[in-house]
């Protein structure tokens, strides 16, 4: 069975060219725009991992994360949390949220690729 990735970025680009990028790795992909679509499409799809960026519309990143990790039903979904916000504290929220991995934009996509494998293994 073809492992299911969720793409939740605001960025148009961005999600166009991982959602491109994933489908050559052989993964089916969903595209969200803002943190309340991104939250309602994990709830329905159930997706094996989510890529979420933190700066969004409506719900932010550490926001959606947050209500995935703390409900029993989707906490065992992966999570990468993938943004412009570097800083160590941005980082370490995250990761404290629940997130399984932080990658900072810009990101060079041989990473991002393994680290999705890796999670997924």
């Amino acid at each position: 069975m073809t492992q299911h990735i969720l793409i939740v970025d605001d960025e148009k680009n961005i999600a166009i060219s991982v959602d491109y990028l994933l489908r050559r790795e052989g993964y089916e992909v969903s595209v969200a725009h803002d943190g309340e679509e991104g939250l309602a499409m994990i709830k329905s799809l159930h997706p094996d991992l989510v890529l979420l960026d933190v700066m969004m519309p409506k719900l932010n990143g550490f926001e959606v994360c947050e209500t995935v990790k703390s409900d029993p039903t989707l906490a065992s979904i992966r999570i990468i949390m993938l943004t412009a916000k570097g800083r160590d504290a941005e980082k370490e929220k995250g990761l404290n949220l629940g997130a399984d991995a932080y990658i900072t934009k810009p990101f060079a996509t041989r990473d991002l690729v393994s680290q999705v494998k890796a999670l997924l293994q």
